[in-house]
This record gives structure tokens, C-alpha cells and sequence, in this order.
């Protein structure tokens, strides 16, 4: 059991790292978030392969995917885009919050 956590462990961490290089800019992500990340994209891949009668692990091209994903939808909340984590103008306040 111990060893299925850790090549779990892994396996996220990889995946997680590999999705955080696939979009360009630096992402304020640590090593636990990275891992989590990569252990979302499989759990959502698996999901949906279970959901469409495939047996097994998800392949690993689909956890990439879906960790992208998770990566970039983690960049827009925080206010950034596709090739910038985060805004690069400031929000400026309106004049009613001055």
C-alpha cells in the first residue's frame, strides 16, 4: 500500500511539473501544489475514460491534458492568461473605491 502512495506521489508530481512547463511564465505553485495538480489531471482523466467504458489507468497524454488545463484555469483566476500567470497591469481602483 505504502508503495502505490508513493509511485502515486510521483506520478502527480510529474505530471504536474510537466504541465506547469507546457504553458510559458513562471507559475507561484510549490512542490505539494504541483503534485496535487498532477494527481487532479489523472483523476479527472480517469473519470472520464471510466465514464466512456475504458478499463484501466487513463493514459498518461490525457492526465497531461487535463493537468494543463487545471494550470491554466488556476492562471485566469488569479488574473493572468495563457502565456503570463498573472496580469501584467495592476487593477487600478474606480473612483467610487478611492
Amino acid at each position: 500500500m505504502l508503495t502505490y502512495l508513493v509511485f502515486l506521489a510521483l506520478q502527480g508530481l510529474i505530471i504536474g511539473a510537466l504541465a506547469r512547463l507546457a504553458l510559458p511564465g513562471k507559475d507561484p505553485l510549490g512542490l505539494l501544489q504541483t503534485m496535487a495538480i498532477g494527481l487532479a489531471g489523472s483523476f479527472a482523466a480517469g473519470l472520464l475514460f471510466y465514464a466512456f467504458g475504458g478499463r484501466g489507468a487513463a493514459p498518461f497524454l490525457a492526465a497531461f491534458v487535463f493537468s494543463t488545463l487545471i494550470v491554466y484555469f488556476i492562471r485566469r483566476r488569479r488574473g493572468g492568461g495563457l502565456t503570463s500567470p498573472s496580469s501584467a497591469n495592476p487593477r487600478t481602483p474606480g473612483p467610487h473605491e478611492r
